[in-house]
Formats: C-alpha cells, sequence, structure tokens
C-alpha cells in the first residue's frame, strides 16, 4: 500500500514538472525573456499570457513579473537558473495585476526580495476581485501554494538593483499610467526596457476606469528620452528601439477623437459612431476593447469639468 501511495505521489510530482515549457528568447546581452498568450488567462494557457524576464547581473538574477502562479514562478526561476548557472537574487513586480503577481509568492517563500512601487499597496487592496478568476481558471495543482503577497521592498521613484556586471533600475515613470503601480525596467548596460503595462503589442490595451490618459502618454514619452535599443511590453511579441509605437499611436487617437465627441456634444451613448480606430484592426480583442475604452475616458473628461 505506501508503494502505491508513492508511486502515486511521484506520478503527481511528474505530472506538473513542466506545466508551462517556457521557450526563453535572448533579447539581448544578459537579457532572456518568455512571451505570454495574446489572450486572456484560460485554461488552455494557464494564465501565462504575461511576458516574463530574467536579467543576468553578474552575481545573480532579477526577474522580471513573477507570473500568475506559485508554480509559475518556480518553473521560470529553476529554468533561468538551470539556463544561466545562477540563481535569482530578487524580483520585480511592475503592476499588481493578478498575471504578474500571484507568482511573487514563490520568491517571498524563499526569502527572495520582491520589489515593486509603493501604490500597489493600495491597488491590491482597492480591487480584491481582481484576484479571484486564477483561482477559477487554474486547477488545484497549477494554483497550488499560490498566496496574493505584498512585495517587501517598495520604492517612490527609483530602485537600483547593483550587480557586478550590470545595473537594473526600477522606474516610475508617472504617476497613474493603466495602473497607479505601473512602472519599467531599465537595464542601461544592455540598453533594454521592459515596459509592463505602459505597452501592449498584438493585442489593444485596456483603458480602465483607473488609467490616466496624460501620464500614460507622459510615460511613453520618458520610455522614449531614455532611448532604448530595446523596449518589450508587458504583453505581446514585438520588440525593438519603437515597441511603445503602436501603444502610444493608439492612446493619441482615442484622445483625439474622444476629446472632439465629447466637445461637439455627443451623446455616450452614440460615441462608438463617432470613433474610427480601424488603423488597429489587427489587434486581437480591439472590437470588444474599443468601445470600453471610448467610454471611460469619455467619463473622465466628464467627471473632469
Amino acid at each position: 500500500m505506501k508503494r502505491v501511495v508513492s508511486i502515486l505521489a511521484l506520478s503527481a510530482t511528474l505530472a506538473l514538472a513542466n506545466v508551462y515549457n517556457f521557450d526563453f528568447k535572448k533579447v539581448t546581452d544578459g537579457v532572456e525573456c518568455v512571451i505570454g498568450d495574446f489572450n486572456p488567462p484560460t485554461k488552455a494557457n494557464r494564465g501565462f499570457v504575461n511576458n516574463a524576464c530574467f536579467v543576468d547581473v553578474g552575481d545573480g538574477l532579477v526577474v522580471i513579473d513573477p507570473g500568475p502562479s506559485f508554480e509559475f514562478a518556480k518553473e521560470f526561476a529553476q529554468a533561468a537558473t538551470k539556463k544561466s548557472g545562477k540563481k535569482v537574487k530578487a524580483a520585480i513586480v511592475t503592476n499588481y495585476h493578478d498575471d504578474r503577481l500571484y507568482g511573487a509568492s514563490y520568491y517571498a517563500s524563499k526569502k527572495i526580495p520582491v520589489i515593486a512601487h509603493k501604490n500597489i499597496v493600495d491597488d491590491i487592496k482597492n480591487n480584491p476581485q481582481k484576484f479571484e478568476r486564477l483561482k477559477k481558471i487554474l486547477s488545484k495543482e497549477e494554483f497550488a501554494n499560490t498566496k496574493l503577497v505584498t512585495p517587501d521592498t517598495l520604492f517612490e521613484k527609483e530602485y537600483d538593483i547593483n550587480g557586478t556586471k550590470r545595473v537594473v533600475k526600477a522606474l516610475k515613470l508617472s504617476p497613474v499610467s493603466e495602473e497607479k503601480s505601473d512602472i519599467v525596467v531599465w537595464v542601461p548596460k544592455s540598453g533594454f526596457l521592459f515596459a509592463g503595462n505602459i505597452v501592449f503589442n498584438n493585442r489593444a490595451l485596456n483603458y480602465t476606469t483607473h488609467s490616466n490618459m496624460k501620464g500614460w502618454i507622459g510615460a511613453i514619452d520618458k520610455i522614449k528620452a531614455l532611448k532604448p535599443k530595446v523596449v518589450l511590453g508587458g504583453h505581446g511579441s514585438i520588440m525593438g528601439p519603437d515597441a511603445y509605437k503602436t501603444t502610444l499611436e493608439y492612446l493619441q487617437s482615442l484622445q483625439s477623437q474622444v476629446k472632439k465627441a465629447y466637445d461637439s456634444d455627443v451623446d455616450l451613448a452614440d460615441l462608438s459612431k463617432h470613433i474610427d480606430m480601424t488603423k488597429f484592426k489587427d489587434l486581437k480583442h480591439v472590437e470588444e476593447l474599443n468601445k470600453h475604452n471610448a467610454s471611460h475616458y469619455y467619463n473622465q473628461l466628464e467627471w473632469a469639468e
């Protein structure tokens, strides 16, 4: 009987050995990333919709965005260590969303510092519903050991992680972009900038009631000013020096068209008739999100008066 139990336990362990099968891509010197699915979390993608990276700083690795679960983070850390021969020394969370934050529970369990902007505390507190969906989507085994943890290392404007080869900088570029807790990660020596949810590619962005148009566009302007060699957004596979371009153009188009309609006293119910975003028709989920994005920005203009 004991042998049967042992075999079953071993089988369960092996079944979870490679849940995510990461395909690491070398982005630039010292930086490797995995690209998430372009859809919202589903049972098929196991919540892996975020991009995540590791940076070799010389004396260890810095992980960018822990991912949607304890299991994801564990597998990612183990794979990164196997590829580099180095251990994770810190993890950075670029905003409070469940697909980025839940994996922090793994690093917290290993006493590895988890770094985020100080606004993440309020974002977590004020959005409890955000942390329910993955509990329903992931299997019991896939979600095992996953907990909602608050990052232990918080900063206001900039936080530097100094390695023997590279410095990794977590930067707050504007008070609010998509979310209050949004940050970017800048690796000057490698010319690499991870933009988190400030930049979307391959799929439409989500302009929420929390978002700020001026702050979001301003954050992208500051990304441009850093003159990175490679920009990678929090979602999407496109990377390069101007990988922010689609997000910037979408926001500028949304801003100008909605403001024109608002200034012309177009009623919210008729707003969609006055918004033409066909330029962005190739982005996944753009049809569902265009109306949502436009109405949220319209309401912000209304409340600003």
